[in-house]
């Protein structure tokens, strides 16, 4: 209780799988935390920062450091904008220590196909994805992730945290969690049931254990909830088994601490299984995390205080309320073999943390009320059996019992299937993933377009191709837009095993959003060679097929780069000058390389999109994303906030001066995007939105569709997802 009274440490974890990630670390240890050495806010004494002792590779700190203080404190300005950029760049997240913990324990590789069923607003999705990319040389890793949220609004959160990380693997979808429909992909020319390798379940909870850092909590707890939330839980919990491959790892975790939500929904699970599922031991993983073993004996109690120790104890006017489930197994040799206490407790005064559940489960077979149903790589037979369902809707978990369809019912399957499948063949031949029709799902929130597939003889790439060189392996069937009809804007890229998701799903699947932007249309773009310049979130995926228009800069040529708006020619190397020379005007690929025998300069390498104008050249970076990189090389980027205060307005006389004045092939849009761009960026994190440009559609247009109210709503959690994980607590 003493350790709940105070407040929660602020947290963040560095991104560990960008090839930067120790130039970051080292910033940090050497400049910004070196800095807050004897320094005093409001009488307190700021600690040293310190490493999570459990988390690997010194890639996530804790501070006592409180949000308000570093907000307000003046000392701590250069610090708190440091925070604010480098989260916005993708680089750090700000997020609570212990709702690190269900990532690290999903055991994670790069071919992994990974379900997060519950995931907004996305901070441990970002660690999924930081895992699928461990090796940065491999721009298509095999697995891809699936992010699933309930809640429409919440969703496009979960895309603003998501897009960060620039990855081609990730897919965000919109879905009850307890009823997320069964995918298929193609394997060599057969139709089969997407089975996940990796199965994150991080579900809605009552909160208990984020009192430090939800005020709230001490005045709505009541027993009640965890009541009301237990079956919604278990079904989540059913639903995901269901769908992990045999062999197969699924995470539970809650932030909570009640027993009803945790340990009884885990049992309730164990015990329909009949042996199907085993909790891990994982007592040797994340050394030097402190936990304490599951409980095996609780109770039960109502709102009013009554307690109950069986489920026969319970009068039958209080039996919707309470369920069977929610007791602890009597039986000892049953309750010995669920082996209960390999789940993890974390207590907020283990080591200063919120409170936190997780429960590790492996699949050995399959459910036994999906028997029928095939493993990974085998034939489907005519009718998959969406017989879980019954599973799924049960509340009290006992014993499922599946009928067998009736003749009648198959046949009936067997018309629906033909008529659908008559209707969406012709769409994928075609290669356009269009939204579910209206008739099998009530649509809600805003109306996604399609992706289309690029055709592989569409007339748009060969001018593309020609331009930049493209190896031949480059996976032009995995390029896509959002449109059907008139000219493309964009062009996304999603890897090779999310296509064929798509491709197969998008009849069932409400997307949100998927892929990365490769190339943005110029509006003269033609006069140039190629109507498409390169888009800087996609081009650390699209560098490796690049063999043309490829210009490798000195570190002092980066620095003009990055800190002049279009500098001239003649202020760039000689060498930089003669490449230059006689390469075509239009877009181009500006690479440092760094020098190990220069150890004090940067030591990783930067892929930048550029522009080359007749006399000049200049980096098409986002604002945040230069102050990052900038950051790395040691150039002081701190402004006072009088300083930008002035220069908003300065900023908006611009804005008008420069699209008048419509550069060497630049598209107007671009020119007014990388403007607003800017003042957003200046005007501070209070902002909802993304200082880098949308991933395959403008969240930031679909967020300023709301109405007033939801907006309100949404700038709080997206402000709230910035300083720390608000994931855990989905009401």
């Amino acid at each position: 209780m003493a350790a709940l009274r105070e407040p929660l440490p602020a947290t963040l974890r560095i991104t560990g799988y960008r090839s930067h990630a120790r130039e970051v670390l080292h910033c940090l240890k050497e400049k910004y935390f070196g800095e807050l050495r004897g320094l005093e806010v409001d009488g307190q004494k700021v600690e040293m920062p310190q490493p999570l002792s459990w988390y690997p590779e010194e890639l996530a700190w804790h501070t006592n450091l409180s949000r308000k203080i570093l907000r307000k404190s003046p000392q701590l300005e250069k610090f708190h904008q440091f925070l604010v950029s480098e989260t916005e760049c993708g680089n750090i997240s700000r997020q609570e220590a212990v709702s690190m913990i269900p990532p690290l324990l999903l055991n994670v590789d790069p071919h992994h196909k990974i379900l997060d069923m519950c995931a907004a607003p996305g901070s441990k999705t970002a660690q999924l994805i930081e895992m699928l990319h461990a090796d940065m040389n491999v721009p298509f890793p095999k697995g891809f992730v699936i992010a699933n949220d309930v809640d429409n609004k919440r969703c496009y959160l979960l895309v603003h945290q998501a897009k960060r990380l620039n990855s081609p693997c990730i897919m965000v979808v919109n879905h009850d969690a307890s009823s997320i429909p069964n995918l298929q992909i193609d394997v060599d020319g057969r139709k089969e049931v997407l089975f996940y390798d990796r199965i994150l379940c991080d579900v809605p909870c009552s909160g208990d254990g984020t009192m430090r850092k939800n005020i709230d909590v001490w005045k709505k707890w009541t027993t009640q909830n965890s009541l009301q939330l237990h079956g919604l839980q278990l079904r989540i919990a059913t639903r995901g088994v269901e769908q992990l491959a045999e062999g197969g790892r699924m995470v539970y975790s809650t932030c909570s601490l009640n027993p009803i939500e945790n340990e009884a929904v885990i049992a309730s699970l164990l015990e329909k299984s009949q042996g199907a599922l085993e909790l891990a031991d994982v007592s040797s993983e994340l050394p030097g995390l402190k936990r304490m073993p599951g409980i095996t004996k609780w109770k039960v109690m109502l709102k009013d205080g009554q307690w109950f120790e069986e489920w026969k104890d319970v009068p039958s006017n209080r039996q919707t309320q309470i369920r069977p489930t929610m007791f602890p197994v009597k039986d000892e040799e049953k309750l010995k073999a669920m082996n209960l206490e390999r789940c993890l407790r974390i207590l907020p005064h283990h080591q200063n943390t919120g409170g936190f559940f997780v429960a590790v489960l492996i699949k050995k077979s399959p459910m036994p009320w999906n028997k029928r149903q095939p493993k990974v790589h085998q034939k489907l037979p005519q009718r998959t059996g969406d017989t879980e369902v019954t599973a799924a809707n049960s509340d009290n978990g006992s014993e499922c019992i599946t009928e067998e369809p009736t003749l009648a019912e198959n046949e009936e399957s067997k018309k629906m299937q033909e008529l659908q499948n008559s209707d969406t063949e012709q769409s994928k031949k075609e290669g356009v993933c269009g939204p579910p029709p209206s008739k099998k799902m009530k649509l809600f929130g805003f109306k996604e377009d399609p992706f289309v597939f690029l055709p592989e003889d569409d007339p748009l790439f060969l001018p593309i191709q020609k331009f930049y060189a493209l190896d031949p392996s480059f996976p032009k069937m995995n390029l896509l837009t959002r449109t059907q009809e008139g000219k493309k804007r964009q062009l996304y890229m999603v890897s090779k095993e999310l296509r064929n998701v798509l491709l197969n799903n998008s009849e069932k699947m409400k997307v949100i959003n998927t892929g990365i932007k490769v190339w943005s249309r110029n509006s003269d773009g033609e006069q140039f060679g190629c109507a498409f310049r390169l888009a800087q979130e996609g081009i650390y995926t699209l560098y490796p097929f690049i063999h043309a228009r490829i210009i490798n800069v000195c570190i002092e040529d980066v620095k003009i780069l990055l800190t002049q708006e279009n500098p001239f020619l003649s202020k760039f190397s000689s060498e930089t000058q003669k490449k230059v020379k006689d390469m075509a005007m239009g877009s181009i690929v500006l690479k440092y390389d760094p020098d190990p025998e220069k150890p004090d300069d940067l030591q990783c390498p930067i892929v930048l999109c550029g522009w080359q104008g007749k006399t000049s050249l200049r980096a098409f970076v986002p604002k945040n994303e230069r102050l990052h990189y900038l950051r790395m090389m040691g150039v002081e980027v701190f402004k006072a906030k009088r300083k930008e205060e002035e220069s908003e307005s300065k900023m908006e006389e611009e804005v008008q001066h420069r699209l008048a004045q419509t550069e060497e092939g630049m598209d107007v849009e671009d020119k007014e995007h990388d403007l607003v761009t800017k003042m957003e960026a200046e005007i501070g994190e209070e902002s909802t939105h993304s200082p880098v440009e949308s991933s395959a559609m403008e969240v930031e247009n679909k967020i300023e569709d709301l109405d007033q109210s939801s907006k309100n709503a949404n700038s709080h959690v997206s402000q709230e997802s910035k300083d720390t994980d608000t994931s855990n607590v989905k009401d």
